[in-house]
């Protein structure tokens, strides 16, 4: 799929808090029914554009288009309309940690729909099934292990079947064993589903087996974008100094700032 067929597109964004500039007009487009990561180091304003997305934070200048839709100027009656097609797997996938497993998965069907408790059940442990997790529905999220806790999420982040998922850094603190389940789930609901997925991650390899396409992320800026093949084939200094995990390269170690003799009031010379 083309990503000229867009569902979702970000266009001349910026974006920033006072003076800092969090994204410097910045353009995406996601394809429907594709997987695409954004990548890239801490702080760059990966999870910053996910709010965006959902409209918790709104551009200082550029738009958001969501299957034809401004999310950033709608009010608030369509912004919710919107959200109700949009599911969140949160990073570390904030279960309420009160409610069992069912109660979690089934939380957003009894917040926004109307359906009666036999059609909850049924499609609570339809979704449960999907990430191979019905036989745990009785238990509560302390008596589950990260990685199941993660699929739990997963789970009532499908619950409404979304058109658009959206992952915050999905594989954060997972084990290989569970990182690699979580990403063969997020590509296989998303195929089942039709839906739009949007990864935020920083996890190459298992990103790189699941997305279609890929943007990279650097001071605000798209600094490399392609397939998974193109981005390891590239010669790019930053592309290279991410995939290959290198501490020297165009992403400094240090936070800008005034001389080290200055800030201790040193004299030199």
């Amino acid at each position: 799929m083309s990503l000229t067929e867009a569902f979702l597109e970000i266009r001349d964004l910026t974006f920033g808090y006072s003076r800092r500039v969090i994204l410097d007009d910045v353009t995406l487009r996601f394809g429907r029914g594709q997987v695409v990561a954004i990548m890239g180091g801490s702080g760059m304003g990966k999870t910053t554009l996910l709010k965006l997305i959902g409209g918790l934070l709104t551009p200082q200048k550029g738009r958001i288009i969501f299957d034809g839709e401004e999310v950033h100027t709608a009010d608030h009656a369509r912004l919710y309309a919107i959200r109700r097609r949009m599911g969140m797997l949160f990073q570390f996938g904030a279960l309420f940690t009160d409610l069992s497993v069912f109660d979690n998965v089934a939380f957003p069907l009894r917040e926004q729909t109307d359906l009666d408790e036999e059609m909850i059940r049924d499609m609570v442990l339809m979704k449960l099934d999907a990430v191979g997790l019905r036989g745990a529905a009785s238990l509560m999220p302390s008596d589950i292990s990260g990685g199941m806790a993660r699929r739990v999420a997963l789970a009532r982040a499908i619950a409404l079947d979304p058109d658009l998922i959206m992952y915050d850094e999905p594989f954060a603190g997972l084990d290989p064993i569970s990182m690699g389940v979580t990403a063969q789930l997020i590509r296989s609901l998303n195929d089942a589903l039709g839906a739009t997925a949007i990864i935020v991650t920083h996890d190459v390899a298992e990103t790189f087996a699941i997305a279609d396409y890929v943007y990279m992320v650097n001071a605000g800026r798209i600094s490399a974008e392609g397939t998974p093949e193109e981005l390891s084939a590239s010669s790019d200094p930053y592309v290279r100094q991410f995939l290959d995990a290198q501490p020297d390269g165009p992403v400094r170690f240090h936070y800008p700032a005034d001389p080290i003799e200055k800030a201790f009031g040193v004299r030199t010379k």
